[in-house]
């Protein structure tokens, strides 16, 4: 209860109204990635095929060995497949949620595919030694599986839009005529997938009515920041004209610290940006601003490397972290972990481990005081620790759980500070080294940025080594990083 009503309180001190809350709250669920969804079914189709043929070469009629021919059949019905389900769109949402269409579509494809081989057997005579009774078998196990699969997917995906785990949620920033107009051209456009889930504009309502084309105005823009934050939101598209440059650009700099899609309304004018692009949701455009960092398959790529990576590490530095428990119990009193409070994605407070570095009686889990050279508080084993970083081990859990990644920006404590002063208020833009997951290690400890902060020049540093973390991420960068994190620890001259 007490929880509850602290977190009711924050909200009202970001200016985020009860209404809003409660809607925001309602809009946490978790989304699914379209482009992900039609990739995945792909690699099940490929498996499908791919099992049918081998299924009725081994147990159909005239079962035999596999000869060339038998699979260059294979990796031709892959492209013949893949090619054809494309074309007709079998791979798109809208038509993944029609049972009879797109068992339809398959049906037809699949086909067009054993036609293509009696044309080719019939005007080259390829496949001439294999047998009609395994190519027989194979188009009926495969269409039976490829039906199938359908079946399931078009009840998944049906329970994924009433969800809405399917949709791409939107914020209208920006109100009045502009706004009401956008919305009715979105709402015209057919297989919309954009769910608008409020608006947000800076003006009062005599300026900017209170609820526009059936949808309310929950907020300023200081409250849509608060708001991004707790629930779902895919798209933030600005409705504002863009000959009203100054608005734009102060907008923008309040909103780019969001993990989210920005798109400017362009739909009631003719200029556009010439350093971005264009997109289209029907036949609305839009400038592209803002593009989500590490999205669609590039997050499945990262958590894939996290994965491995940190089990790797986790075996091959299991003896040290067996020998730092027993230091730490050796040398003090307490617990072997220490659990701080710190930001981690979108602002999210999280739990992050470490090996205990100070005595227990003198812990800092608010992270109140900056640990200095020579802090009394820091035990002897911890110093060790401290400059090694093996006190950051634990965090390798961490990144098992899904809380960490292995190389991003560094979370850092919910009440780090310089001169008196949050972080957040010593650096403009400082949360937008959020909109990715935290790292273990990062491209900031990379450039020497490691240790204590004490000048806003080094918090400052920090967060511009993060940003082009962000904007430059590839697999082939985390691994750069990863390989020079252990050569960039024998640098300890900041590090206490």
């Amino acid at each position: 209860m007490e929880a509850a009503q602290a977190n009711l309180a924050e909200v009202a001190n970001n200016g985020l109204s009860l209404d809003a809350l409660d809607i925001a709250q309602s809009l946490g669920n978790k989304g699914i990635s379209v482009p992900v969804l039609g990739g995945m079914l792909r690699l099940i189709d490929v498996a499908i095929i791919l099992t049918a043929g081998a299924s009725a070469l081994l147990t159909g009629p005239g079962a035999g060995v596999a000869s060339s021919a038998h699979f260059i059949a294979a990796g031709l019905a892959v492209l013949f497949t893949l090619a054809f389900f494309q074309a007709s769109d079998v791979y798109q949402v809208p038509v993944m949620r029609q049972r009879l269409s797109q068992i339809g579509r398959v049906s037809a494809g699949w086909t067009l595919v054993f036609a293509m081989f009696a044309v080719l057997r019939t005007a080259t005579g390829f496949g001439a030694g294999v047998s009609d009774a395994w190519i027989g078998a194979w188009y009926a196990l495969g269409l039976v599986g490829l039906c199938l699969t359908r079946l399931v997917l078009a009840q998944m995906v049906r329970r994924w839009t009433k969800s809405g785990s399917l949709e791409r949620r939107a914020i209208i920033v920006g109100g009045g005529t502009a706004a009401q107009e956008l919305i009715h051209d979105l709402e015209a456009q057919s297989d919309n997938d954009i769910r608008i889930c409020g608006i947000f504009d800076d003006r009062s309502n005599d300026r900017s009515p209170a609820v526009v084309a059936g949808y309310p105005k929950l907020g300023n823009i200081s409250a849509l920041v608060e708001f991004a934050r707790l629930a779902r939101i895919d798209m933030l598209i600005v409705c504002i004209p863009l000959r009203a440059e100054k608005r734009v650009l102060e907008l923008l700099k309040k909103l780019w610290i969001l993990p989210v899609d920005i798109r400017l309304s362009a739909h009631t004018d003719k200029v556009r940006f010439r350093d971005r692009g264009t997109s289209f949701i029907g036949t609305v455009p839009f400038v592209d601003v803002a593009e989500k960092p590490i999205a669609d398959w590039d997050m499945v790529a990262k958590r894939i490397f996290d994965l491995v990576f940190s089990v790797i590490a986790i075996v091959c530095l299991f003896p040290v972290m067996i020998a730092t428990i027993i230091a730490i119990k050796l040398d003090s009193k307490g617990p072997v972990l220490f659990r701080q409070k710190r930001y981690g994605f979108n602002n999210e407070i999280i739990d992050v481990l470490k090996f205990r570095s100070m005595y227990t009686d003198m812990a800092d889990p608010d992270a109140k005081k900056v640990v200095t050279k020579g802090d009394p508080r820091v035990t002897r084993v911890g110093r060790f620790i401290r400059k090694s970083s093996i006190d950051e081990l634990p965090q390798l859990f961490n990144v098992l759980a899904g809380s960490l990644s292995l190389v991003g920006p560094r979370p850092h404590a919910v009440n780090a500070h310089t001169d008196n002063k949050t972080w957040d208020d010593v650096v403009d833009g400082y949360f937008a080294r959020h909109k990715v997951k935290p790292g273990v290690t990062g491209w900031a400890q990379i450039n020497g940025w490691r240790g204590e902060v004490d000048t806003p020049e080094k918090i400052q540093k920090r967060v511009e080594c993060d940003v082009y973390y962000i904007e430059n991420w590839s697999v082939l960068f985390d691994l750069k990083i990863l390989f020079l994190t252990p050569l960039k620890l024998l640098n300890t001259e900041n590090a206490y």
